[in-house]
C-alpha cells in the first residue's frame, strides 16, 4: 500500500469538489500495487519524461499524474478529462514524435506554472 501526497496543483483540484467525491475520486489511487505500476493496463498508463516515468492514471472525470518514488506515490497533476492539458499529456504521438514531445520543456514549464 502506497502513501500519496499532492502537489499544490493537486490539492488545489483537490478542494475544489466535495468530500464525497474527493474519496470517489482518489480511490483508484489509494488501491494501486506495485504489480499494477510495473505491467500497467487501464485505467492506467505510464510514460517517460527527460529520464522519469510518470503514470497516469483515469478516475471518473479526472486524470492524475504521478510519480512513483519508494511507498510514496506523488500526484503532480490533476486534470479534468476535458482539458487541452489532459488532451497534450495523454495524445498519443508517434514514438519518434513523442519523444521530440517529451523534450521540449516548454510544455513542462508551462505545465508547471499550473501548480502556483
Amino acid at each position: 500500500m502506497y502513501q500519496v501526497t499532492f502537489s499544490e496543483q493537486a490539492l488545489h483540484e483537490m478542494n475544489r469538489l466535495d468530500k464525497l467525491q474527493q474519496l470517489t475520486v482518489v480511490e483508484p489511487m489509494s488501491t494501486l500495487t506495485q504489480a499494477q505500476l510495473d505491467h500497467p493496463r487501464e485505467p492506467l498508463g505510464r510514460f517517460n519524461r527527460t529520464g522519469h516515468v510518470f503514470y497516469r492514471l483515469r478516475s471518473g472525470d479526472f486524470r492524475f499524474y504521478f510519480v512513483s518514488i519508494g511507498d510514496t506515490l506523488h500526484v503532480n497533476y490533476i486534470l479534468h478529462r476535458n482539458s487541452l492539458e489532459d488532451f497534450l499529456l495523454r495524445n498519443r504521438l508517434p514514438v519518434s514524435e513523442q519523444q521530440l514531445f517529451e523534450q521540449d520543456s516548454k510544455f513542462w514549464k508551462y505545465l508547471e506554472t499550473l501548480t502556483k
